[in-house]
């Protein structure tokens, strides 16, 4: 089925988000990144020079609309699949009515590929060759990171544009032009909508087109009209319509990793407030507080650090009450936990030195352990000489003598002024005083 044929574009049946797909550059909202003056798929479009293209972004961007679109602009036969419902059987045929057409018609044949994530590494690898040799031009449309889900010899021989959330200003004009639109839209509908339902809808839609138009339909399709004909579109018509804000969040892929991300360079960063937000959009979203509490406790070591000893305990804290109590409850001692590591003094020193000490032993040659380290409980290991020479620590002043631990080390851990750590930092000096004239303990004499 040609799905480029306007009546059954148009057709009041079809969904509103459907109806008022762009039909040209002019009207596709948004991702001016891409198809802005002077930028790569306008220059494309406008030479005629269109290449397979792999689309990536979060719902509602425009993925679907911009491959409908290069169809239209380069007078190409169109095909969609769906990777979830197709298989090679399917792709066989399409691509041999793709050849068939071109000899007949001399037409090219557009594959808009919805989901390509889907496919496997089998099924991806059999559209190379179709590719290579001009039987169909590709228009992949994923909302799975394309480095991670596809092939790589797939992408060498595509163009991957990433598309981004819609912004409001962009919500709002498709908002606008949906309203007004006779021919495709609700034009036809008398609809007076508040400033305050135009805000909440924006807002709610996250970035969603799709999910912006579907809201406006609902309102519109089901509020009676007054005596005068007039749809009263308010803000309980609003909230009513779009329910639950939609959040752009994926448990298992960009969305995860980014906020998560996000969350933890805040803390880091001593942002308490962006850290909040971050978690209060995972825990919106559905994501499983586990992980969120095992990144705090990750983040106590990692960043915070011996700058603050008591960081690492209120993180295991936060995760164990979270076990304990569950959700709803247990949001709240992991924003206590937040709050805490985002607003503590930070040293990722104790994290460097093992990082430090890791390299050592993976690039130099192994150390030995010091005969007068080794263990001496055991019989025959005062044979062996082990043991011999060890100087106990708790028998000198300040519970300290000075000895070689490791041999030719080099210096791993080095404590920073910033909260108890600048304690640490001063006692390890100290320490260093002692060395040129070592005492017996005092309890000792």
């Amino acid at each position: 089925m040609d799905l480029f044929e306007s009546a059954a574009e148009e057709s009041p049946s079809r969904p509103l988000a459907i109806r008022m797909s762009p039909r040209s550059l002019e009207e596709y909202v948004g991702q001016e990144h891409l198809v802005g003056p002077g930028k790569l798929l306008r220059r494309l479009l406008e030479a005629n020079r269109i290449v397979s293209l792999i689309l990536y972004g979060p719902p509602g961007t425009g993925k679907t609309a911009f491959a409908r679109l290069v169809a239209r602009r380069t007078k190409s036969r169109f095909v969609a699949m769906n990777a979830v419902t197709s298989g090679l059987a399917d792709l066989r045929k399409v691509v041999e009515e793709a050849m068939d057409h071109k000899k007949l018609y001399q037409q090219s044949t557009i594959l808009f590929l919805d989901e390509i994530h889907h496919f496997n590494k089998s099924q991806q690898d059999a559209l190379l060759p179709h590719l290579e040799q001009g039987n169909l031009l590709l228009v992949g449309a994923t909302t799975q990171n394309p480095f991670f889900a596809l092939n790589n010899a797939l992408l060498s021989r595509s163009r991957v544009c990433e598309l981004r959330l819609l912004g409001e200003k962009d919500l709002s004009l498709i908002l606008d032009r949906a309203l007004q639109d006779k021919e495709r839209g609700l034009g036809n509908h008398r609809v007076a909508l508040t400033p305050e339902a135009r805000a909440h809808l924006v807002k709610a839609a996250s970035g969603d087109g799709r999910t912006l138009l579907n809201a406006l339909e609902v309102g519109v399709l089901t509020t009676p009209p007054d005596a005068d004909g007039l749809i009263h579109f308010d803000l309980e018509v609003a909230q009513e319509s779009i329910q639950k804000k939609r959040v752009q969040y994926d448990a298992s892929g960009d969305q995860h990793y980014d906020t998560i991300s996000a969350f933890i360079k805040s803390i880091r960063g001593s942002d308490p407030d962006a850290a909040l937000y971050w978690l209060a959009k995972m825990l919106y979203a559905g994501e499983d507080p586990r992980f969120i509490a095992r990144r705090l406790v990750i983040s106590a070591s990692e960043d915070v650090g011996n700058a603050d000893p008591q960081a690492l305990p209120l993180a295991v804290a936060a995760q164990q009450a979270l076990e304990f109590i569950g959700l709803p409850e247990g949001r709240i001692p992991l924003a206590q936990a937040t709050v805490y590591l985002a607003c503590a003094p930070k040293s990722n020193a104790a994290y460097m030195g093992l990082e430090n000490a890791t390299g050592d032993v993976v690039k130099e040659t192994t150390k030995e352990v010091p005969v007068h380290l080794k263990d001496a409980h055991y019989s025959g290991a005062k044979v062996l000489g082990h043991g011999e020479g060890y100087q106990y620590a708790h028998d000198f002043q300040d519970h300290y003598v000075k000895q070689e631990y490791a041999p030719n080390l080099g210096r791993y851990y080095t404590p920073t002024n910033l909260g108890y750590e600048a304690k640490i930092k001063a006692w390890l000096e100290h320490l260093k005083e002692l060395e040129s004239a070592p005492k017996p303990a005092e309890d000792k004499k």
